[in-house]
């Protein structure tokens, strides 16, 4: 007979001690941090630390270049500054995915134009994306969300024949593939975040990749003050003279401050070795768990194309609970569920609880300023909820197993089985579970 599950009184089957956190800093890290501060750089655009990222990082996924910024966020918006996005243009990102996608586009002086995703990989729906485009329409930005690669076929199809730009944000998908190509290589430009809780965790950074020589240089120009600082000059570089050069300080364009520091890369890069294990161990987990729970009626399992691999950052579970006769709202469903689930110890959290244009900034249409800037510079355009019913579905009726403190990646495998036991006994009891719930 198993146990009583503990929303009922049963102990729970699960500890916070039995899971590992994350990140993981081993003596490898502390070890790469420690040679920095002996060393005493800890900035610059020559920095070998950050160079030593941008050159393994560029190897890793396969591009010609590779520039790290301060921040995911940064990425995206130095990658479409350096695609020449500005007022007056249109961007489509997908209504599922994190602010920053969206925020960027902001940043840029554009309007962000909003489509649904499609339920197998939750990406971007290619079938929405052509009626969405608009003649001020210059870049797509799809989202690889949670580490799954989305139709990306079919959305560079669209985008080659209508076109427009593909700027990949691969925040979430460090190592994850499509035909045997990381992801990120496919657009014109590919961003990734290394914010701790990513793949890839070395703090708050960002790195951009492109095999577009111009791109690159205008990306590089825009990282760091507009200046056209060459990689040739690094020839000049001395170590013992870090914090001096023969920078000219000719700003020729619009340009920020987004570089990284040397502690972030040099984090980075250790954890670059181990980015392939981890992401096996994801992928192992994650099938330990799919083998189980997609037997379960109404219970939906990360689904990823063949041809494909994903690294799981997040492992979303979606259900219906009509498959089990039951007719409730799908968000007092999920809070019962994740209730239940969490008494036994579970990770299970949320992430997002609503489509980012319902997100006050989109709502309202907060600008820069006392304006209205930059909506007030193109068409109008709307972000009615009923625009996007797939994304509302699957945050109304989806939990994610594990969270950022304990990631699929970082977890034995008995943990995995054990999370698919517990759950496979909550959705057994959902109708009970519920009515303690009322």
């Amino acid at each position: 007979m198993a146990p009583t599950i503990a929303a009922f009184g049963g102990s729970p089957t699960l500890r916070a001690a039995d899971h590992v956190r994350w990140p993981i800093i081993g003596p490898e890290e502390r070890a790469a941090v420690t040679a920095v501060l002996d060393r005493g750089v800890l900035s610059g655009p020559f920095a070998p630390e950050v160079r030593g990222l941008e050159r393994e990082w560029a190897t890793y996924v396969g591009a010609k270049h590779c520039l790290a910024t301060n921040s995911g966020t940064a990425a995206l918006h130095v990658a479409l500054t350096a695609a020449g996005i500005g007022p007056g243009d249109h961007v489509i990102v997908p209504a599922l995915t994190f602010v920053a996608t969206a925020l960027a586009v902001l940043h840029a002086g554009a309007v962000p134009i909003f489509v649904d995703v499609e339920p197998k990989t939750l990406g971007l729906d290619p079938a929405l994306l052509e009626r969405a485009i608009t003649p001020q329409t210059r870049a797509v930005m799809p989202v690889h969300l949670h580490g799954t690669p989305c139709d990306l076929d079919a959305i560079l199809e669209i985008a080659r024949r209508r076109n427009i730009l593909v700027i990949e944000d691969a925040a979430q998908a460090h190592g994850a593939t499509h035909r045997g190509k990381k992801l990120g290589t496919f657009g014109a430009l590919g961003c990734f975040s290394v914010q701790s809780s990513k793949s890839l965790p070395a703090g708050e950074g960002g790195l951009i990749v492109t095999d577009d020589d111009e791109l690159f240089a205008r990306a590089n120009r825009a990282r760091m003050f507009g200046e056209n600082v060459s990689l040739d000059d690094e020839s000049g570089y001395r170590i013992e003279r870090a914090l001096d050069g023969n920078r000219a300080y000719d700003s020729l364009g619009i340009g920020w401050m987004y570089r990284t520091n040397e502690l972030t890369a040099a984090i980075a890069r250790t954890q670059l070795r181990k980015l392939d294990g981890l992401n096996a161990a994801a992928r192992r987990n994650a099938d330990a768990l799919s083998q189980r729970l997609a037997k379960l009626p109404g219970v939906t399992t990360p689904q990823v194309r063949d041809g494909d691999t994903s690294c799981f950052h997040k492992y979303r579970v979606c259900f219906d609970a009509r498959a089990r006769g039951i007719d409730a709202p799908a968000t007092r469903v999920r809070d019962a569920l994740r209730a239940a689930l969490a008494a036994d110890g579970l990770e299970a959290v949320l992430w997002q609880t609503m489509p980012v244009p319902a997100q006050g900034l989109f709502r309202d249409r907060a600008g820069f300023g006392t304006t209205s800037f930059p909506w007030d510079r193109a068409p109008a355009v709307s972000y009615e909820l009923a625009q996007f019913p797939e994304t509302t579905r699957i945050l109304d009726g989806s939990i994610v197993l594990f969270s950022h403190t304990c990631p699929i990646a970082a977890q034995p495998l008995d943990l995995a089985v054990a999370y698919a036991d517990v759950f496979a006994r909550v959705w057994e009891q959902l109708p009970e579970v519920l009515a303690r719930s009322a």
